[in-house]
């Protein structure tokens, strides 16, 4: 076997040591050395960071799709979206200055980009009310200032100044999720979010906690995983209780609640017709007689 990987097209070689390094390379699939656990880790988390990144270039593209096919961000927390965008960007930054290798955060870049977009549409589609009167092309507009203007301060900002924003990555990615959670459990329905995301995550975060363990060794960046990891796993239960259920919706009319179900199977009330008789042949109605007397004066 060894005959055959010692042997690989150069191409082949090339990118594998790119990756792994030539020392591991050369161990673990040159010499199909299997019991030199450093290396074993370290390709097995080269290998994990390269499918995540890979991944989540198109982890939230189900998640658009069903936005733009329902024409409606119902069940999607505009807040949440907000919030967990604002800690990609930062965990992006931060990882880039840093220096740390692209494998460990690449799908940062990707997940950032997916999430601007979503949340224009939750602007576009179901805007707060804060926004409702606007028209769609200034809601978007406002959703690109407010980018650009979150953008600007992370790429500028020292690379100490960033760091303290890391740290506040913990309490974003609690906040990022509660709102979302709790929609969830008020509507009893997920809505619009896309279990593909949800699912995608969990996996992401488990595999990411062991190659920042492997690669990067930061414990700030790791505890944030871990923090990810617990909460898309409360949305991933929810999904579960919840798959196929509609949202409770209510209209109050006074004091008594119609349900989307009543209002669904509500009927309206039948036509009555109203018989008007016809006027006089004349073309003017006959006087009414009246009750006092008339005679006739005799000279």
């Amino acid at each position: 076997m060894t005959a055959i990987t010692q042997n690989l097209p150069w191409f082949i070689k090339d990118l594998g040591v790119s990756i792994v390094g030539q020392k591991c390379y050369t161990s673990i699939v040159e010499n199909l050395d299997f019991s030199d656990v450093e290396c074993l880790k370290y390709s097995i988390s080269k290998g994990l960071g390269l499918g995540i990144v890979v991944g989540g270039s198109i982890m939230k593209v189900p998640q658009l799709l069903l936005i733009i096919s329902a024409r409606s961000a119902r069940g999607l927390s505009l807040t949440a979206y907000v919030l967990e965008t604002l800690a990609y960007a930062i965990t992006l930054a931060y990882a880039y200055r840093n220096n740390f290798p692209f494998s460990t955060y690449g799908e940062n870049l990707f997940l950032t980009i997916q999430n601007v977009i979503i949340t224009a549409l939750i602007v576009h589609y179901n805007p707060p009310n804060i926004l409702a009167s606007r028209s769609p092309r200034q809601r978007v507009i406002l959703a690109a200032q407010a980018t650009i203007a979150t953008a600007i301060p992370l790429a500028i900002f020292p690379t100490s100044t960033i760091a303290l924003f890391q740290l506040a990555t913990l309490p974003l990615s609690l906040f990022s999720k509660l709102p979302q959670i709790r929609q969830n459990y008020r509507a009893q329905s997920t809505g619009q979010l896309s279990a593909f995301a949800v699912i995608s995550q969990i996996g992401g975060c488990l595999a990411r906690l062991f190659t920042t363990a492997q690669e990067v060794g930061d414990p700030i960046v790791a505890a944030g995983f871990a923090l990810a990891l617990a909460l898309n796993i409360v949305l991933g239960v929810q999904l579960w209780l919840y798959w196929g259920k509609d949202e409770k919706e209510e209209i109050e009319i006074g004091h008594v609640g119609i349900s989307e179900k009543a209002r669904t199977h509500w009927t309206p009330p039948q036509k009555v017709e109203v018989v008007i008789p016809p006027a006089s042949p004349g073309g003017r109605a006959s006087p009414r007689p009246s009750n006092r007397r008339w005679s006739r004066k005799v000279d």
